[in-house]
């Protein structure tokens, strides 16, 4: 419990923090930018906007995580309005970001799991990658099968008699995706984090020098 809290206490701080800011306005543009490029299917939608939010999540944590997926609905609303506006999955969007930051949250790393490659003897650090891939899971069975199911179909989008249909096209659209996801996940975080480490640590050296 106490570790929860330090999380929400740490990323609640990054708020005051200006390149927290710029960096999360950076990437919610990204994911309206990638928004642009999602496949609507039968009764689902082949949509990878979800990257720019795993890695607010990983940066800055469940605060901000929740504040970016509140953002990146409703812009994504008023970039491309496309029907009315439900408030209703604002809090879902929010939902998936809390995800992603719970998971993922670097400055959370505690005990790290090494992978021992037996040839070779090397460790490797595979924290990370077990930590994207249940925040995907989670993201994809809790919002995208049961969650955003039930909505579609509460508002009209599914109707009650095709619900059977409706949900096995939407588990094997997931299931697809799940095999692009995970490869996607473990090249960008790692890349996403030290890339940000690098450029900030190097900016706090000059700026005390």
């Amino acid at each position: 419990m106490k570790n929860i809290l330090r999380m929400f206490q740490e990323s609640a701080k990054e708020f005051t923090k200006v390149r927290s800011l710029v960096v999360t306005a950076m990437f919610v543009a990204i994911s309206m930018i990638i928004e642009l490029f999602s496949i609507n299917i039968v009764f689902a939608k082949l949509n990878f906007a979800y990257l720019a939010i795993a890695v607010i999540g990983m940066l800055f944590g469940p605060c901000m995580g929740v504040v970016a997926g509140f953002a990146c609905d409703i812009v994504g609303y008023l970039v491309h309005p496309d029907g009315g506006f439900l408030p209703a999955y604002v809090l879902v969007a929010g939902l998936q970001g809390l995800i992603y930051g719970v998971c993922l949250y670097y400055k959370m790393d505690g005990h790290s799991i090494m992978f021992v490659n037996n040839t070779t003897q090397k460790q490797h650090d595979i924290t990370l990658y077990l930590r994207a891939i249940v925040a995907r899971l989670l993201d994809v069975i809790l919002i995208n099968l049961l969650i955003n199911t039930r909505l579609n179909m509460h508002y009209g989008f599914i109707p009650e008699e095709a619900y059977s249909t409706a949900i096995v096209v939407r588990i094997v659209k997931n299931i697809i995706e799940l095999v692009i996801d995970f490869p996607m996940l473990f090249v960008l975080l790692p890349v996403a984090l030290t890339a940000y480490q690098r450029v900030f640590r190097k900016s706090t050296v000059t700026a005390t020098n």
